[in-house]
């Protein structure tokens, strides 16, 4: 059974939802989020029941907003916090999802072409 969107998350499950390679021993690496906790104050869990800590949709898309930046986009921390502070951070969203969205649609294409490529052979084999 899944959470609801809106439902609090546990760090483990935002590394999850962040996608953070996991060590060879499969951990996940739940330090990544631990470290851009203590590097940009934007980044708020709560912090319950004997130190675990939660994190709202917010926070989570902060931190998405966080590993695109530093890790597809090669941005250093403290170009991150740049961003961050300023108050045109928001435009940062939409080149995040327009990138996402050209992935998909490069991914939707090479399938296509590879298709027709499959159809075109196909076609030539049978006369």
């Amino acid at each position: 059974m899944d959470k609801l969107d809106s439902a609090y998350k546990t760090i483990g499950e935002v590394a999850k939802i962040l996608n953070l390679k996991s060590n060879d021993k499969g951990a996940l690496p739940t330090h990544v989020i631990r470290f851009w906790e203590t590097q940009f104050k934007q980044i708020k869990p709560k912090i319950l029941n004997s130190n675990r800590r939660y994190y709202d949709e917010k926070t989570i898309n902060l931190l998405k907003k966080v590993k695109f930046l530093l890790k597809e986009q090669g941005m250093t921390i403290n170009g991150v916090k740049k961003i961050l502070d300023n108050e045109d951070s928001l435009k940062l969203d939409e080149i995040a999802d327009k990138s996402i969205r050209t992935e998909n649609l490069k991914v939707k294409l090479l399938k296509i072409s590879n298709k027709l490529k499959e159809l075109k052979n196909g076609k030539k084999n049978t006369y």
